[in-house]
């Protein structure tokens, strides 16, 4: 137990057969490293796990608990079973195609990394902060190349963040002297998890190895004219920190492509819902109505309109993949049909 207990095994796990269990610590494509806190294991999915899989959702995702039989003398495992998930993060997998893709699985805390340069972006950091919300874990905005910049131009970047950032915590750091590590490290307590997300260059890396004070994972410079980073990091892997904290590292993300969030809206944009409430008709539009809270709060300077331009984006976007997400699932069932009644058609055929 307290081999599983120093990977992150909680107490709402209690009933599992112990033996049986480890942690999904790093994923590379459709094969994974486990760990069952005393040995790593090579291993894939089972012949069945592949039969029973009906999404890419199923699958086992970096941070999974699962079930396990093990080839100790091999070194090897086979993946039985996913344990259910506590949190997960979602984002539209990348291309054209309808599909969700889990970045990192049971996480109690989402650092949300951004540089203090030109890759400075609050919209970007509000589709996170939704994300995280909508995942079941907490968020945390890191600043980073703080020795980069001035007081003043921290502050200011601080001032800009916090606008989207409705009591989220703001922790600016310089991964070259140190400053802000204690403050970072208070997120990361004994056995919890946490997960680092944001853009290429952004100093994820740099930032684990300055907190496992080892080089332990590639790094590589970003270009001067944008800041824009090139992608280091490849594949998502999970990291033991000296407190006892585990960090995930992952490929950076140059667009968060929303899957879900449609619970977290209100927890994101909670200064924004706040005069959606004023407003004297329930259906209100906040265009031409009379009465209407979120106008009276853009006219007065309460609200910015670009803060409550992007809560609309994303509303859209949301409703937009909602559709499409249904869509796929109807034509998904409508296929299995098919399928079934063709193989029934077989079936009575060869009977005959």
């Amino acid at each position: 137990m307290n081999k599983l207990r120093k990977l992150g095994w909680s107490s709402t796990n209690e009933d599992q057969d112990t033996q049986l269990m480890a942690r999904v610590t790093t994923v590379q494509k459709n094969s994974y490293r486990i760990s069952d806190g005393e040995m790593e294991f090579l291993a894939h999915v089972s012949g069945k796990f592949l039969n029973d899989a009906g999404s890419s959702l199923d699958f086992p995702a970096i941070g999974d608990w699962v079930e396990v039989k093990k080839l100790r003398d091999e070194g090897k495992a086979v993946i039985n079973r996913v344990l259910p998930r506590k949190s997960r993060f979602i984002r539209q997998a990348a291309g054209e195609v309808t599909e969700a893709q889990i970045v990192a699985a049971n996480i109690d805390t989402v650092l949300i990394v951004n540089s203090l340069n030109h890759d400075l972006n609050v919209r970007r950091i509000e589709r996170y902060i939704l994300s995280t919300y909508e995942s079941g874990a907490m968020p945390v905005v890191v600043l980073t190349k703080k020795d980069e910049c001035t007081q003043r131009e921290v502050d200011q970047a601080i001032s800009q963040v916090e606008e989207v950032a409705i009591g989220v915590p703001i922790i600016a750091i310089s991964s070259v002297s140190g400053e802000g590590m204690v403050d970072l490290l208070e997120h990361l307590p004994i056995g919890r998890t946490a997960a680092l997300l944001g853009s290429s260059g952004v100093g994820k890396s740099t930032l684990v190895n300055t907190l496992l004070s080892s080089e332990v994972q590639e790094t590589k410079g970003i270009r001067e004219s944008d800041s824009r980073g090139r992608h280091t990091t490849t594949h998502r892997e999970m990291f033991m920190l000296p407190n006892g904290a585990l960090i995930i590292d992952t490929p950076g993300m140059r667009e968060l492509q929303l899957w879900q969030g449609e619970s977290a809206i209100d927890t994101t944009f909670q200064d924004v819902e706040q005069f959606t409430d004023k407003c004297r008709f329930t259906d209100c539009k906040h265009e031409t109505e009379p009465g209407c809270g979120v106008k009276a709060a853009i006219g007065n300077g309460e609200l910015t309109k670009d803060r409550f331009q992007s809560y609309v984006k994303l509303q859209r976007e949301l409703a937009y993949e909602k559709r499409k997400q249904d869509q796929k699932a109807k034509l998904n069932e409508k296929n299995r049909w098919k399928q079934v009644s063709k193989d029934l058609r077989s079936k009575y055929k060869y009977n005959r």
